[in-house]
């Protein structure tokens, strides 16, 4: 049996199933995760079906969260997805159930779990979401409200299919969700807009980046500019993209000072692997989009190094 049937199997098996999806969650993860959860409940109407985490942060427009207790984990099923590490699963209480099961598409460093499905050929979660419904259509029901969630996640994590995940498949996906009855323009205007301190920020970005001869790039966002914007962490994920506009800039890092007085720092990359660079900073991530966290000044400087090394490689 092969392993979409034997989650499938284990689905049926549970009267209660809990998924869960990562910290400081992006359109993916609450698409994949809410959507799964709206095909579950539509599908068994029967079982009892729960989307747990923290604060979606800025992203209630598409879901929000049930509440659970300790003993609701007791015989349940649990799955995550889109969540590559077990220490980055919103809401630590994942492992309290009776079997556990990981569904993702970045590369498979930890193996977490007693099933596992990944997929790093999947533009995203939401998509390998959509492909678990279409491998089981005798048995599973798509609505409307799962559509609209699976095809937010595909567009988040396609960058609006710009981005080199979006493969021929991914616009299948795409174009079968769209039939469904949602808006898709009304919901890429809520994913697209920002507020207007959001904006400013954008505009500092693109006045204080610093870019090398080989198009390495970096901007930091110190704790004190972001308290100025009247800005939180959560709200940087809408200008982490901004450097890929410009047309000499290759590969970038985005450090973004917390409170504790660390950095969250955010990789992305047109050509250069960042993944591995990630990894070696209490990160990771796919090939061309990684996070990583950097202690003080002197790692940052040690990652912009690694930056700038890895675009000169490239260049070569």
């Amino acid at each position: 049996m092969d392993v979409v049937k034997e989650i499938l199997t284990k689905i049926k098996m549970y009267q209660t199933i809990i998924i869960h999806r990562h910290q400081r969650p992006d359109p993916d993860a609450i698409g994949s995760q809410a959507g799964l959860a709206e095909i579950l409940r539509e599908s068994f109407p029967e079982k009892n079906i729960y989307q747990v985490g923290g604060p979606v942060e800025g992203l209630e427009f598409l879901a929000q969260m049930n509440e659970v207790s300790d003993e609701t984990y007791k015989n349940a099923l649990v799955i995550v997805t889109d969540t590559a590490n077990s220490p980055r699963i919103s809401d630590e209480r994942y492992d309290l159930g009776a079997e556990l099961i990981k569904i993702d598409h970045h590369p498979n460093d930890d193996p977490y779990g007693d099933l596992v499905w990944v997929n790093t050929k999947a533009s995203s979660c939401s998509e390998i979401i959509a492909d678990f419904y279409h491998l089981n259509q005798d048995e599973l029901v798509l609505n409307s409200n799962a559509a609209r969630l699976l095809y937010a996640g595909i567009i988040g994590d396609t960058g609006r299919f710009l981005y080199p995940s979006t493969t021929p498949h991914t616009l299948e996906v795409a174009a079968e969700l769209m039939s469904f009855d949602f808006n898709p323009a009304e919901l890429n205007r809520e994913l697209e807009q920002i507020p207007m301190n959001v904006a400013k920020l954008a505009g500092y970005v693109y006045q204080n980046i610093e870019v090398d001869e080989q198009g390495a790039a970096k901007v930091i966002l110190p704790q004190s500019l972001l308290d100025e914007y009247g800005i939180v962490d959560s709200d940087t994920a809408a200008i982490v993209s901004l450097p890929g506009v410009i047309d000499e800039v290759l590969a970038w890092g985005i450090f973004v000072e917390q409170p504790q007085g660390y950095y969250r720092v955010r990789l992305r990359s047109k050509g250069p692997v960042i993944n591995e660079l990630a990894k070696k900073h209490h990160g990771g991530g796919h090939p061309l989009a990684s996070g990583a966290n950097a202690k003080d000044q002197k790692e940052i400087k040690a990652i912009y190094e690694a930056i700038q090394k890895l675009c000169k490689e490239y260049k070569k």
